[in-house]
């Protein structure tokens, strides 16, 4: 997307820089109409990185661009032949997750997870939050895996690269079949969410957490609600996150509080007040990652800044890159989560101090792998077959 690097080398290079990198973004033709993309997180659909071409919209002179209809949530079926996917990153506390869908309604522009649509031959932008992938076969397949013998139990994670509590859940009730395959197996399990929509399934959560098989982590970037709706549009509202917290604290299942991404010169300002809000929410453990900005993501949040907080563009990327060594992203382990140099430790330090005046982190929650039974059930072959 070289429209975007020469708009982000404009607005560094004059005093009306920033004004000027809009002016190039709206003349690319890459930025879609607003109506066509009302209630989404990126304003542009770039080809994937993959793809032999790459399209942008622009006036033939026959006014068709009025034609195009706006972008809708669709939902294909992906039929797999796994659903447990590996990793073996030292600096993630999980070996192991579960992704029930592919792509995410939420549309959170910096979404790391962006760029895995282009392996649809789908773009990063738009399509990543309206063109989603459901998996109705996980529950049947997490069944077989786990019957396996030989499989060797370690808690599995949910909500990685994508929302398993998006809207579509809803409707599909992916993730409530998938939990309840793990609760009969008596299988330790993470859940990431920005969704209020868990709640739904603390029935099965208090039960496992019970048991000490159960964790969730609800994910609050911001306590703006104007901020949250242009950069995560259809993610639950940041109070009604924290009244999930309370929810599944209240029922007995250990929530803790994601401060996931941290933007700096946007968001860090936040970090004690968002703190508070979790400690008074009932949340005991807590925890940040630095804005992460790999492939496609990179211009798809420079071209959302600009449209959105066209101010504090230069201050945020200029913040961003100094603790990435002058670049937008630095995938190396053990940098790519907090980043590096004076500012990240500042931001480190405030997170860590603000944590341990209000006595959070003093415990970490542990899940049990010691109570694991196979799966006997109907999607099993049995064992002399």
């Amino acid at each position: 997307m070289q429209d975007v690097s020469h708009a982000d080398r404009a607005a560094f290079a004059s005093a009306n820089g920033v004004e000027i990198a809009n002016q190039l973004i709206d003349g690319s033709g890459l930025r879609v109409d607003r109506m066509r993309r009302r209630g989404r997180g990126a304003g542009i659909n770039p080809s994937g990185r993959y793809e032999p071409f790459a399209r942008v919209a622009f006036d033939d002179g026959w006014n068709s661009l009025e034609e195009l209809p706006p972008f809708k949530t669709e939902v294909q079926v992906e039929s797999p032949k796994t659903i447990i996917t590996r990793n073996s990153s030292p600096d993630i506390s999980f070996d192991r997750s579960i992704n029930p869908y592919r792509g995410c309604e939420h549309g959170c522009v910096y979404c790391f997870a962006r760029p895995t649509h282009a392996y649809m031959g789908m773009s990063p932008g738009l399509d990543f939050e309206s063109k989603l992938f459901a998996k109705p076969n996980a529950a049947e397949l997490l069944e077989r895996e786990l019957s396996k013998p030989g499989y060797e139990v370690r808690s599995i994670a949910i909500g990685t690269n994508t929302d398993p509590y998006q809207p579509v859940e809803k409707t599909w009730r992916i993730m409530r079949e998938v939990l309840e395959v793990l609760e009969a197996a008596n299988h330790p399990v993470g859940i990431v969410t920005k969704s209020a929509l868990v709640t739904r399934d603390i029935d099965i959560l208090s039960r496992m957490a019970a048991k000490g098989l159960a964790k969730v982590a609800l994910s609050v970037t911001t306590l703006d609600r104007s901020l949250a709706r242009t950069m995560e549009p259809r993610a639950a509202t940041p109070g009604k996150r924290l009244e999930a917290v309370k929810a599944l604290t209240e029922a007995g299942i250990p929530a803790m509080v994601m401060m996931a991404p941290i933007i700096p010169g946007l968001t860090d300002s936040e970090i004690e007040r968002v703190l508070d809000s979790a400690q008074s929410a009932g949340a005991r453990e807590v925890g940040y990652v630095l804005l992460r900005l790999p492939l496609e993501v990179s211009p798809l949040f420079k071209e959302w800044l600009l449209r959105h907080y066209p101010n504090r563009y230069r201050h945020v990327l200029s913040l961003l890159r100094s603790m990435r060594d002058g670049k937008d992203y630095d995938a190396e382990w053990g940098k790519r989560m907090r980043g590096t140099g004076p500012y990240a430790f500042q931001i480190r330090r405030r997170f860590e101090m603000t944590a341990r005046r209000l006595g959070l982190n003093e415990e970490r929650t542990k899940l049990r792998c010691d109570l694991f039974t196979p799966p006997r059930g109907t999607g099993v072959q049995l064992a002399l077959l």
